[in-house]
């Protein structure tokens, strides 16, 4: 019990010092918001990586996946590190740097502005980015708060009596992700980023050695060997593609595809230094991705030899913090609390940081007061940090599930924004009617598609969104009016876009 305060009281101090370090180096929101466009490529891939990954894949994602899909579940890792990493750096890093910095934009709204010449696509976008991500940031304080609940609050209660309630846990950790964001801005975040990155890496490869090693599995051949003689089930767990292998892809899109088309992974483009830090950072990421996620659906596989349904109580948010509490000694179980802590932690800040711009900058600076000083959008962009989380931690004391809350978030925004942003990078022929068709067929989808067949099947309707989307905006661009070739000349010339734009 004391490690775990001790790992703890030293996360914390840590985290709030560099919140204090970098609030010297934020002027003005852009340094705020993009640490000044000079992040290099360890800090780039670092933020990249622990804001893909959270307390949503360790807990939420993991334990059910590995539960329901067996050895199967481990491609949605290798897609995360493949589809969700590698290809997202190679195909969106370079041309979206050089894109938002030629057409000086730092938020995804501003480029659907830019692009499609559209103040109602920024209005629209924005309202989705800060409504929509409030379910994803739930879902990340809901895992977050399961882990502590079982290693912390449960020992304190058995041991001196003391009673820490989940919702109690739940604002602890919304207050520490207000504090230190609000304090720092993108470069804090940047810099834990890359400290939590270290952790995680650490904490994962020594969960995976304890887990395979522990008794219960007794080692990597046969522990898949007693899940494949569990009654009914055995068999289809340790199939390649899983008893439900169209579920399966669902998920593989969903969560690696989506990155395409979210806000505050996209963000991270805008803040690379430069081209040779891109590809450093590609490599980087596709390295961290690969241990991280596949080091964590692999650990789900085996949640079924260490708990049974009525030990969770149904519960499949709970196998994980219920299997590491039983496989790991006491000192591994606080770097293990770090580790999940570091993760939610980079996650929340970006997920914080991009909804609160969206409002601030994209909408009241951007729409209602163009002329707003730099000073007020800075205090604006803060009170809106505290409100998301604030939003954030009031529908995370709902019951519901960690995946139903993620899948809904992830299919919405990025079923609503993938297709116009990536057909808008590359192709000139893209119109402002395919924009705003991919982007209400996309919404519809997500959010109508949940409300018809249910929040269980989020993940499916998530990824049916972005691919239907994909398909209508190159369809609808054909045969609707294209934007002028003026425009089209000044988005994609080679001359420079601040002079262009401002004549």
């Amino acid at each position: 019990m004391f490690m775990k305060f001790l790992f703890l009281a030293l996360f914390v101090a840590v985290m709030i010092g560099v919140g204090i370090y970098s609030r010297k180096k934020i002027n003005n929101e852009q340094d705020f918001l993009l640490g000044g466009r000079k992040m290099g490529p360890w800090i780039s891939a670092f933020a990249y990586g622990t804001t893909y990954f959270s307390a949503v894949i360790f807990i939420g994602y993991a334990g059910k996946n590995g539960w329901n899909f067996g050895i199967s579940a481990v491609w949605i890792g290798i897609a995360n590190a493949v589809l969700g990493c590698l290809l997202s750096w190679l195909v969106l890093a370079k041309r979206t740097r050089k894109m938002t910095h030629d057409l000086n934009v730092s938020t995804m709204p501003d480029f659907f502005e830019k692009r499609y010449d559209s103040k109602g696509l920024k209005i629209v976008s924005s309202i989705i980015i800060f409504v929509f991500l409030v379910p994803y940031s739930a879902s990340v304080y809901q895992g977050l708060s399961y882990l502590i609940e079982k290693t912390i609050a449960e020992p304190l209660g058995a041991t001196f009596g003391i009673t820490i309630s989940f919702e109690a846990i739940m604002l602890i950790m919304a207050a520490l992700t207000g504090i230190y964001l609000l304090l720092g801005g993108y470069v804090a975040t940047a810099i834990n980023d890359l400290i939590q990155g270290i952790i995680m890496i650490l904490g994962i490869i020594l969960m995976v050695a304890f887990v395979v090693n522990h008794e219960n599995v007794g080692g990597i051949a046969e522990g898949l060997s007693r899940l494949s003689q569990i009654p009914d089930v055995g068999e289809g767990l340790v199939k390649p593609f899983g008893p439900q292998p169209l579920s399966l892809l669902s998920l593989v899109i969903l969560t690696s595809l989506g990155t395409w088309g979210l806000p505050q992974m996209i963000h991270k483009f805008y803040a690379v230094k430069d081209d040779d830090s891109i590809k450093k950072a590609t490599i980087v990421s596709t390295i961290f991705a690969t241990l991280i996620s596949g080091g964590a659906y692999f650990i789900g596989v085996f949640g079924r030899l260490f708990v049974t349904l009525d030990e969770i109580g149904g519960d499949l948010d709970r196998i994980v913090p219920t299997m590491l509490e039983k496989a790991l000694p006491d000192y591994l179980m606080g770097i293990v609390i770090i580790l999940v802590l570091s993760a939610s932690m980079s996650t929340l800040s970006s997920l914080v940081l991009v909804s609160s711009s969206a409002i601030s900058m994209d909408l009241v600076k951007g729409v209602f007061f163009p002329k707003m000083k730099s000073e007020k959008v800075m205090v604006l962009m803060r009170i809106l940090c505290a409100l998301f989380v604030a939003f954030s931690f009031v529908v995370g004391v709902r019951p519901s599930s960690i995946l139903t809350l993620m899948s809904l978030s992830w299919g919405t925004v990025a079923g609503s924004f993938l297709a116009p942003f990536l057909y808008g990078l590359y192709w000139k022929g893209t119109t402002k009617a395919g924009a705003w068709t991919g982007m209400i067929v996309g919404f519809l989808c997500s959010v109508g598609g949940s409300m018809i067949f249910g929040l269980k099947n989020a993940p499916n309707v998530g990824a049916a969104a972005m691919l239907i989307s994909l398909i209508v905006v190159p369809v609808v661009s054909l045969f609707t009016a294209k934007l002028p070739n003026a425009h089209i000349n000044m988005i994609y010339g080679e001359e420079d876009s601040k002079q262009k734009l401002a004549s």
